[in-house]
């Protein structure tokens, strides 16, 4: 069976950000018979229209074939939907608790791609927060990326949070994550692996 990728933009991100365009063309790359489905939704600002949004893709997926790549806020949603659907998630400098992460971008906010003007309330944090997964049951199922540099993210929480999944921790780096072009293979395997 073809196995499906969803991914998942961050805060204030779109399907034209350049690690889902880097993904996207290294997939497109690949020979007709190892390319796995690729999905990358314009996710909503709204995190319960969010969830529904990737719900909506990954209730049609057998949960043995599906995987979530998700980066910043794009990977607690991976994680969130990984739970739920009971499938794999590549989590790229992810954001842990992303109702406290967000406080200081409460009021307006654009998206930088789109422009499209959003406003970020009380709401969306409760959202949030309701969320969270506790504790992910199947470490075994996560491949956690993390540059210790991230500006943006406390590194260290993410570690914590995801104590007993595969880990690449890497030092210097940023939010965005440098160079990562150069982890797209090993995502693109960790995808690909029937779950165990």
């Amino acid at each position: 069976m073809t196995p499906t990728i969803v991914y998942l933009h961050g805060f204030r991100s779109s399907p034209q950000s350049t690690k889902a365009t880097q993904l996207a063309k290294a997939i497109a790359a690949l020979p007709a018979e190892q390319r796995p489905i690729l999905h990358v939704p314009e996710l909503p600002h709204r995190p319960s229209c969010a969830m529904a949004a990737i719900s909506a893709i990954a209730g049609s997926v057998d949960p043995a074939q599906l995987a979530f790549v998700g980066s910043s806020l794009g990977g607690f949603y991976a994680t969130c939907a990984a739970e739920r659907h009971e499938a794999r998630a590549v989590l790229i400098n992810p954001a842990v608790r992303p109702w406290e992460d967000l406080q200081a971008h409460a009021g307006k906010q654009t998206n930088m791609y789109t422009g499209e003007s959003f406003e970020v309330t009380g709401a969306h944090f409760a959202e949030l927060r309701a969320m969270a997964v506790a504790r992910i049951s199947r470490p075994s199922r996560y491949l956690l990326l993390l540059q210790s540099g991230d500006e943006v993210l406390d590194y260290r929480k993410a570690i914590d949070c995801y104590a007993g999944a595969w880990q690449c921790v890497q030092g210097g780096g940023d939010h965005a994550f440098s160079g990562f072009g150069e982890q797209i293979p090993a995502i693109l395997g960790f995808c690909a692996l029937q779950r165990a």
